[in-house]
């Protein structure tokens, strides 16, 4: 049972490899970095990279608004967090609605070309909401998921 919710292996790849590929990829020049919170492995390891390299990056969560269901993106309950998430990593959560979700995941696929889901999506949205009210930063966002997991869900129509 792989168990990625409490696998410490979930984070410490990410801490790994994620946080250093944006930190090189960026050359140290990324002032944001946004994630969507599933297993929260990503956004936990990353971050822990990302902080200890230049503490002033800021680390912002999605997490699907209420009602909304995001697979891939959730709203944990106190008494559920992942045994691997450490919330004083995480600067500000986002909260995203699936409708908005659901029309990144379209627009993403229509103009940039990118097939991906709307947990991805949903990421991207919240990215979109941070560049909205920063100057002269660098976002960065997980593309986390692909498109064709919803081709029979209707968000992607023929």
């Amino acid at each position: 049972v792989l168990d990625q919710f409490a696998n410490l292996d979930n984070p410490r790849i990410h801490y790994e490899t994620t946080g250093p590929e944006i930190w090189n990829d960026t050359q140290g020049r990324v002032t944001h970095f946004v994630s969507a919170m599933g297993t929260t492995g990503t956004i936990t390891g990353t971050s822990q990279y990302l902080k200890e390299m230049n503490p002033q990056v800021c680390i912002v969560g999605a997490q699907p608004s209420e009602g909304s269901r995001i697979p891939g993106i959730r709203k944990w309950p106190e008494a559920y967090l992942p045994k691997i998430y450490e919330p004083r990593r995480v600067d500000e959560m986002i909260l995203v609605s699936q409708a908005d979700a659901e029309d990144m995941a379209r627009r993403l696929a229509r103009e940039e070309g990118l097939f991906a889901g709307i947990s991805a999506a949903g990421a991207c949205w919240a990215a979109l909401q941070v560049s909205a009210r920063v100057e002269n930063a660098t976002i960065v966002f997980i593309v986390c998921d692909r498109g064709d997991r919803y081709l029979s869900t209707g968000v992607f129509p023929a």
